[in-house]
């Protein structure tokens, strides 16, 4: 079995235990990686750090990518502390609700900037950041969702921005190949998480994915978290830009 003993691992975008980013940093943890563990805000910080306690975490800080400076300040830390970083977990996403919840094609310029930029161009920033702290190689992994390359209705906006995603991951890819650093898209289906709750209608999603996937069950945290932690692994080391779907095989059925 892989290990990740002595790697230093920065998880962004843990909000409770329901959180695909938390599923990550524990299966990051078991693995043997030391983790750095970042909150949105203030009230965030009540939830976030007593499950970054719960694993170990060397760093904790705040971080809103929205927010000038703090994402400079989180990568200064790491730098500080390690002097290195091995692997990049991105879990962050945001759409305002009255663009999310309306047609694409009505949706606001100022709300699909906002959009992009948390979700897409925030990943962006942090594998600049991470770039230097990789001299050796690393893994900088962001996390999409099937309505990227599919209709899903009512995901409506959030599809084109997850493809966006998608095609980032695949050119940075290309850019950092000759580095030895790899990025990648895990893609679960749906998940019942708190960002998911923004969603309308939901939970007929979840129903609909259990009934057609092969498997007749949902993906977990701890599976998005396992495949996290291989790609992050020296095992890993020759694949790169992929879109890994981890659904029970949900995007294959028609």
């Amino acid at each position: 079995m892989f290990s990740l003993a002595g790697q230093k691992a920065l998880v962004v975008g843990i909000a409770n235990e329901q959180s695909i980013a938390w599923g990550c940093a524990r299966a990051l943890k078991a693995q043997g990686a030391d983790l750095a563990v970042t909150w949105l805000n203030d009230k965030a910080e009540r939830f976030v750090r007593p499950l970054a306690e719960q694993v170990g975490a060397e760093i904790m800080m705040p971080l809103d990518v929205g927010h000038p400076g703090q994402l400079e300040a989180v990568f200064g830390q790491i730098a500080d502390r390690w002097g290195r970083l091995d692997t990049l977990l991105h879990s962050i996403a945001f759409a305002p609700r009255d663009d999310l919840h309306g047609r694409v094609i009505d949706c606001s310029s100022e709300g699909f900037g906002l959009a992009m930029d948390i979700s897409v161009h925030s990943f962006l920033r942090m594998i600049r950041l991470a770039e230097p702290l990789m001299p050796d190689g690393g893994c900088c992994l962001s996390v999409s969702f099937f309505g990227a390359s599919r209709v899903v209705r009512h995901y409506n906006m959030m599809g084109p921005v997850k493809a966006a995603l998608e095609s980032s991951v695949r050119y940075a890819a290309a850019e950092l190949g000759e580095k030895g650093i790899r990025v990648h898209a895990l893609s679960p289906g749906p998940l019942q998480t708190r960002a998911a709750s923004g969603i309308d209608q939901f939970d007929e999603l979840l129903a609909s994915a259990t009934d057609r996937a092969p498997t007749q069950k949902l993906a977990t945290i701890e599976d998005v978290g396992a495949m996290a932690a291989f790609l992050a692994s020296s095992e890993a080391r020759n694949l790169t830009g992929g879109v890994h779907d981890i659904d029970g095989g949900f995007s294959i059925t028609a």
